[in-house]
């Protein structure tokens, strides 16, 4: 079992910044694909970024591709996604994602193993 909670959250205008991060917990979290996606009120929860268990590939939606940036830190088995530039469609509640598999983030979030309870990113204009 692998745990993930989400932290960094909160209301900001269009422009500006924020951090969101990631912690895992479990006893194999460390050998996970981790990633990000998101669901805004009445769609469908997308692919946001994800980071391979090595750190070495990374890749992002094409929404975000720019402005966006996910990186972890092994030692704190922790993920992180610095969003920059945001706008008020970005908007949403960010989930925290841990897969075997890292081809599966561009496949559907059905099959992604493990989920954190999310965090929400409001964007005023």
């Amino acid at each position: 079992q692998v745990q993930l909670v989400e932290s960094g959250g909160g209301l900001v205008q269009a422009g500006g910044s924020l951090r969101l991060s990631c912690a895992a917990t479990g006893r194999t979290s460390s050998s996970y694909n981790m990633g990000w996606f998101r669901q805004a009120p009445g769609k469908e929860r997308e692919f946001v970024a994800a980071i391979s268990w090595s750190g070495v590939s990374t890749g992002y939606a094409d929404s975000v591709k720019g402005r966006f940036t996910i990186t972890k830190d092994n030692a704190k088995n922790t993920v992180y996604l610095q969003m920059n530039s945001l706008k008020p469609e970005d908007t949403a509640v960010y989930y925290c994602a841990a897969d075997h598999d890292y081809s599966d983030y561009r496949r559907s979030p059905q099959v992604i193993d493990y989920w954190g309870k999310g965090t929400l990113v409001t964007v005023s204009s």
